[in-house]
């Protein structure tokens, strides 16, 4: 049973909540950057996992 390849759409979730991560961390860190940060984090894996499990569901309803 084979997984769907990693996409472009993968990557930039990953890159978007890497980036959110290290601006709250290294560059700003303040409590309200830090929290900010977390819930842009959560938004970003929320329609990751929705997207993700869209194209996963298609993969093995055929």
């Amino acid at each position: 049973m084979p997984f769907p390849r990693l996409e472009a759409r993968d990557y930039a979730a990953a890159g978007v909540v890497l980036l959110c991560l290290f601006v709250a961390y290294v560059l700003v860190p303040t409590p309200l950057v830090q929290y900010t940060a977390w819930l842009v984090v959560f938004s970003v894996w929320m329609a990751w996992f929705v997207l993700a499990s869209g194209a996963f569901i298609s993969v093995f309803d055929r």
